[in-house]
């Protein structure tokens, strides 16, 4: 191939100088055919490209190679192999070739696939008109461990303002929690909301727009007075502005890799670093303004923060005679009364509440391990009344903390022949007089000296015992207008009549 310096000068020699063909050819060391190429054509250089590539040892193994290609190239972009990595794929099938030549394969394949490219209609909006949803799936540290977490991502289109919350799942009342924090956050939502078809808003997909959405969702929509609208399947651009925050958080906000100590100051964290990126980044309509700048703006045009929504996933369990309920592979307790009869447990993002027949029969924070059992020892204290030896080796009460005096008082009845009995007696009359009497009753009867039973109720029963008035008042009715005047005559006379 002849560079252009080469046929600058033959044009040069022959042109300028007035050289011959056959001097160019022996000054040059060229051929008389490419002299008479270069100024016939009058073309400054000349490019070759094979027309046909015989590809000897890769040949009879292209249908493997355009299998392993595909299937590549249809896993999402975190999961795709790297071309060595075909390479090495292919090597184990029994391909005895160079890298290059797969290389020169699979560019190829790359360019006649992306030779069609798709165009696209630039969006916009008016301020408070609609907001896009979507998770993503970022790698953390959190406490030393290495968890998967997922983050749901809310955008306002108008302003671009970001809101970004990490969660231990996709589950619908994480939905319900990450739309009500980003709206309290906001201060207030748009007239429309625009999701794919994620399972926890859309039960199935119909022809064209037409959409059949679940229940609770469309309930939490109403409460905050807005319209869903839901994307064509398998088309994101439809929802592009939270499609590129999904990769702009995941570059800036989670590269590195995190490391944190738990969930709550990882959105704190979040939170911080959304606000902070808004008031450094220009918006990309509004030259000079920032993003933050916008979102103030708008926020005058948003529908009113309806308040927080009960976003709870309810199920129906039954409670095992150990006074225990399991959800999502773990165990919770609920109080003794509720064993027997099946119960409600409502999933909230953080807790998990447990109702019978509309009462509460149990509430505690929520655990996303295996296989955990979660006791509130207070559950089972009724029962300890039948059996007051399970205050000792029962697994709800290991590491128990109760309050300064009850704990006192519990220590030195460790020591007594029957203090089990008289401490259940105690944790009894926490249920009738509640928690801070029976304290303060346990506080006076050590400030006495004595730790008994007996004398703990006898305080609260005293404590009970409404306080007599310090003095009586008379009403105005009962009232004497005329004092009365002793008469000893009178008295004299009434005796002579009995006699």
């Amino acid at each position: 191939m002849l560079v252009v310096e080469t046929i600058a000068r033959i044009r040069r020699e022959f042109f300028v100088k007035g050289k011959s063909i056959k001097e160019i050819v022996r000054e040059l060391k060229v051929s008389r055919n490419t002299v008479r190429k270069v100024l016939r054509s009058e073309a400054t250089s000349f490019s070759y490209q094979r027309q046909v590539q015989p590809l000897p040892r890769l040949g009879r193994w292209r249908d493997d190679l355009d299998r392993l290609l595909v299937t590549n190239a249809s896993k999402v972009a975190r999961e795709r192999l790297t071309l060595i990595r075909v390479f090495e794929e292919l090597r184990a099938l029994g391909y005895e070739g160079g890298y290059d030549a797969v290389r020169r394969y699979a560019r190829n394949w790359h360019r006649e696939r992306s030779a069609a490219v798709d165009a696209y209609v630039p969006l916009t909006f008016a301020p408070g008109e609609a907001y896009q949803f979507d998770w993503s799936h970022e790698i953390v540290l959190i406490n030393g461990a290495t968890v998967v977490i997922k983050v749901a991502h809310m955008r306002l289109c108008h302003s671009r303002m970001p809101f970004v919350r990490a969660y231990p799942r996709e589950s619908q009342e994480m939905v319900f929690d990450a739309h009500d924090r980003a709206f309290a956050f906001f201060k207030g939502t748009c007239q429309r909301g625009i999701y794919d078809n994620m399972r926890t808003a859309v039960e199935a997909i119909l022809v064209g727009r037409e959409r059949t959405y679940n229940r609770r969702f469309l309930q939490m929509c109403s409460h905050y007075l807005v319209e869903p609208v839901a994307c064509t399947p398998a088309s994101g651009w439809e929802k592009g502005q939270v499609e590129n925050q999904v990769g702009l958080v995941r570059e800036r906000f989670f590269t590195p890799r995190l490391r944190v100590k738990s969930y709550d100051e990882l959105n704190a964290w979040l939170l911080d670093r959304c606000v902070a990126f808004a008031k450094a980044h220009k918006h990309p309509e509004f030259p000079g303004q920032t993003v933050w700048s916008c979102f103030e703006k708008e926020r005058a045009h948003l529908v009113p923060y309806a308040g927080r929504f009960d976003g709870f996933h309810a199920v129906q369990a039954s409670v095992s005679k150990t006074c225990l309920v399991r959800f999502d592979n773990n165990r919770y307790s609920v109080l003794a009364s509720a064993v027997g009869r099946p119960v409600e447990i409502r999933a909230y993002a953080e807790r998990i509440e447990i109702r019978q027949d509309g009462r509460v029969v149990g509430e505690h924070p929520r655990c996303f391990g295996r296989d955990r059992t979660v006791y509130d020892p207070w559950h089972y204290v009724p029962v300890l009344s039948r059996k007051p030896g399970a205050l000792r080796n029962g697994a709800p009460f290991k590491d128990w903390v109760l309050p300064a005096a009850l704990e006192r008082v519990h220590r030195k009845l460790i020591t007594v022949r029957d203090g089990d009995r008289q401490m259940v007696a105690i944790l009894t009359a926490v249920l009738s007089d509640g928690l801070a009497a029976v304290e303060a009753a346990c506080a006076e009867a050590l400030s006495q000296e004595v730790y008994s039973a007996d004398v703990v109720l006898n305080i609260l029963s005293r404590h009970r015992e409404p306080a007599l008035p310090t003095t009586i008042m008379t009403p105005d009715a009962l009232r004497l207008r005329h004092e009365p005047v002793a008469d000893c005559a009178r008295y004299d006379a009434l005796r002579r009549m009995v006699r």
